[in-house]
């Protein structure tokens, strides 16, 4: 029986009766890119919220190597190799390039505050390590010139790669890509999907990836899975889905308005459960 680095089966997700997953299931093998598209309200985010512990679902398994992460805390699953990247950008902005970076090695620090503060044998050679680790992943995203820079004060699409940076610095099996380009020109959109697929190439780390950019999506992706009122509707290789008539409608056609609708249900659901959580 093949084992899959990632397997989803049969997740259902519902917000004070809202259904916001219904039934999804999928897998991500090691290496693999693998893409979910949708309209607005179709479910992404929220199985990306599933799959590291933000939401848990009424129904379903969500298995890492065999393992069953349902019920996990977020840290626990972090420490399992799983780490994201955030569609609104969730960075320290009065933090330098280099701090916001390293804060993603947190997880592998493994001396206590007393330690710190002394700063002297292991404690010393493992923040060494650590910055060299961070200083290593500024250089592979290109960002050395603004590695002293404060964060707040940094373009756009340069924040963007400090984020993708510190969840390399994470160490993960497993990343989660939440619309990566959203909001980036032509140039930045570019630069974005080559380190993407160095990502994928040079480092082998697994990716799922959600993003509105079809022309993206269908350029980098191993496969894609395509989701529409919290349902999937396909999955295949890019080219396949692309075509697939239901793919279509859900996007282009007479479901439109329907989809609209439920974007919104699901939005005012989740704001009256209690900080998000599904009931």
């Amino acid at each position: 029986m093949t084992s899959h680095l990632l397997e989803v089966e049969d997740v259902r997700l519902s917000f004070a009766g809202v259904v916001a997953i219904d039934g999804v299931g999928f897998f991500v093998d090691e290496g693999e890119l693998f893409a979910i598209i949708g309209p607005n309200g179709a479910g992404k985010t929220s199985i990306f919220n599933c799959v590291n512990g933000v939401y848990h679902p009424q129904e379903g398994s969500i298995r890492m190597e065999g393992r069953s992460l349902l019920g996990m805390r977020p840290n626990r699953i972090a420490r399992l190799g799983v780490a994201r990247t955030f569609q609104n950008i969730e960075l320290f902005e009065n933090l330098t390039v280099l701090d916001n970076i390293l804060l993603g090695r947190h997880l592998h620090f493994s001396y206590g505050p007393l330690a710190a503060a002394v700063y002297q044998g292991r404690t010393k050679r493992e923040e060494t390590e650590h910055r060299g680790r961070a200083e290593d992943i500024i250089d592979f995203l290109e960002i050395q010139a603004f590695r002293k820079s404060l964060v707040g004060m940094l373009p756009y699409g340069i924040q963007k790669r400090v984020e993708l940076g510190r969840a390399l610095a994470m160490g993960p099996r497993l990343l989660l890509l939440d619309e990566p380009a959203a909001g980036m020109n032509l140039e930045e959109t570019e630069d974005m999907a080559r380190f993407i697929l160095d990502i994928k190439e040079e480092l082998g780390i697994a990716m799922i990836l959600v993003e509105h950019d079809m022309g993206l999506v269908m350029d980098i992706a191993d496969r894609v899975m395509v989701l529409d009122f919290g349902r999937k509707i396909a999955e295949g290789a890019p080219q396949a889905v692309q075509q697939d008539p239901e793919v279509i409608r859900a996007y282009l056609g007479e479901e439109f308005e329907s989809t609209d609708l439920h974007t919104a249900e699901v939005e005012a659901a989740e704001a009256a459960g209690r900080d998000g959580e599904p009931s």
